[in-house]
């Protein structure tokens, strides 16, 4: 049901620019990219897998001249949040309770879940948590979930202090701008509500926590991004900085599908009953807890990584249904045409089916956030750029293939599993390399992880908005603290990763100021 709450009044509704060589079964050929317009931001709307990345993406990141934002920094954040109810993972050392952010396995799971952990191990791929001491392999996923519902970072972080005196939340608040003095000092923020404009001035600092899309696009109207791309809106520069630039996300060959012939999975009229409500509402259980369908994660390595690295370079995510299995609504979500649709899954439309997302995790492509105009309320231009750099094709193409090999296991076999792919890339000879691109440039599916458009990096790097105390360069009193300032984009999920920063930003903004009234700032 997750995806219900994509293109609704919950979701700002994004697109990318249609570019001609990547989402060619979308409508207009532009991809969706939904992003959270409510209170808890895209945890409020995403499929809540809890997912952390790779150490050495930290390690990458110190490396690069980001000090403090190595792994053995930020597993105490990761763990500070944490409240896992997993209790064979709270022994490992990776883990924590107790964090305002429970984190835990859905309630329900189908049958198929054993034969994707099964399929794994005949792969040759250890069953571990992913999110501990090693990252390849296969594991029943964890979400951000308490008690069978949805843990958004609004009820996991805010519900608990709503009464505290020093918060107040804007509701239906759009802010315009951030105001900056002469002096290069940001004092406060202008925001719209209700048709009134306010201005509401800061004692200490501005924070900007709006996202990937939402932060970079907020500085440059308040002067503050590529100075060119500016003056062509008319806006006037007060800091020249490559905002929006870097842009990098999770792209994903969406619909690789496989039938099966035991009613075992999940489809609409299975899954959305009186008696699974009845389950869902009086005891957290049954099928709609399930993390919007995906029931396992798997890191796995093509012939481009070295697997003695541990450092993967595709995630699968294994659902037990696919786009079939709702039509109206992945259709409406994912953003195909219904010819598309009806070409490909109408054959399949009354079948069980399970699907795998073979998702690249370190794109060499960069796309960039621009102004649409100078106004507010333009939604601003997302060029993603994928497949700019063709190892980025080649390597999601081996895992496509990968993927296949899988679903042909044993396990899935014993299920009576058989492929079921994209009639309209046939001609290239199905199974080949170009069979598989074909695929990827059709059903190029975001894994909705835009990062990276408000880049952090030291002072020597001339592309870096941030420096490592996340303050912007250039600007006092003015810090941007979300999935924006990531240098390159981590080897999993972002909602995790996200909360990090948020926690690690905390701690670094309360550092500062209790040096500062001590005298040693």
């Amino acid at each position: 049901m997750s995806a219900y709450a994509q293109q609704s009044d919950l979701d700002w509704k994004y697109k990318t620019q249609p570019q001609g060589t990547f989402c060619l079964a979308m409508e207009n050929g532009r991809c969706n990219w939904p992003r959270g317009k409510v209170v808890g931001g895209s945890s409020a709307i995403n499929y809540m897998l809890y997912l952390r990345g790779n150490r050495r993406d930290y390690d990458d990141w110190e490396a690069m001249g980001n000090t403090g934002w190595g792994y053995d920094n930020v597993l105490h954040y990761f763990k500070k949040s944490e409240d896992n109810t997993n209790s064979d993972l709270l022994k490992t050392g990776y883990h924590n309770s107790g964090g305002y952010l429970t984190v835990g396995e859905a309630k329900y799971h189908t049958p198929l879940t054993g034969a994707f952990l099964l399929g794994g191990l005949e792969m040759g791929y250890q069953n571990r948590d992913v999110n501990g001491e090693f990252q390849t392999g296969f594991m029943v996923a964890q979400g951000t979930t308490r008690n069978g519902a949805r843990c958004s970072t609004a009820k996991a972080f805010l519900r608990p202090i709503r009464h505290r005196k020093n918060l107040h939340i804007a509701l239906k608040a759009h802010v315009t701008k951030v105001l900056i003095d002469k002096d290069k000092v940001a004092y406060g923020v202008e925001f719209e509500r209700d048709g009134r404009i306010y201005h509401i001035n800061a004692k200490k600092e501005v924070i900007v926590s709006a996202g990937s899309i939402n932060s970079p696009q907020l500085l440059m109207l308040s002067g503050i991004g590529p100075e060119n791309h500016l003056r062509e809106h008319g806006i006037p520069v007060i800091q020249d900085l490559k905002v929006g630039e870097n842009l990098q996300d999770h792209v994903a060959l969406g619909g690789l599908t496989f039938v099966i012939d035991q009613p075992i999975s999940f489809r609409l009229e299975r899954v959305l009953g009186i008696k699974t409500v009845m389950d869902y509402v009086q005891v957290g259980a049954g099928p709609l807890t399930s993390l919007g369908g995906v029931e396992g994660i798997a890191y796995v390595n093509t012939k481009y990584a070295n697997a003695s690295d541990d450092y993967p370079d595709i995630e699968f995510h294994f659902v037990s249904g696919s786009t079939n299995s709702d039509p109206n609504q992945f259709s409406k979500a994912h953003g195909i045409t219904w010819d598309f649709y009806n070409e490909t899954f109408g054959p399949i439309a009354n079948k069980d089916t399970f699907a795998v997302y073979p998702m690249l995790l370190r794109p060499q492509s960069r796309g960039v956030v621009k102004l649409q105009s100078n106004n507010p309320y333009d939604y601003p231009l997302i060029y993603a750029n994928y497949f700019d750099k063709e190892k980025d094709m080649k390597v999601l193409i081996e895992g496509a293939k990968i993927a296949v090999a899988w679903g042909y296991t044993k396990p899935f076999q014993e299920l009576g599993s058989r492929f079921h792919g994209f009639p309209r890339c046939e001609p290239y000879g199905i199974h080949t390399d170009a069979y598989y691109e074909c695929m990827n440039r059709h059903y190029s599916l975001t894994i909705y992880h835009p990062v990276g458009t408000c880049k952090m990096g030291p002072s020597s790097d001339p592309d870096a908005v941030v420096d490592p105390e996340l303050r912007v360069y250039g600007i006092t009193g003015l810090r941007v603290i979300d999935a924006s300032i990531m240098p390159k984009i981590v080897s999993g999920n972002t909602n995790a990763p996200s909360i990090m920063i948020g926690e690690k930003g905390a701690d670094i903004v309360k550092d500062f100021w209790m040096k500062f009234e001590n005298g040693q700032e």
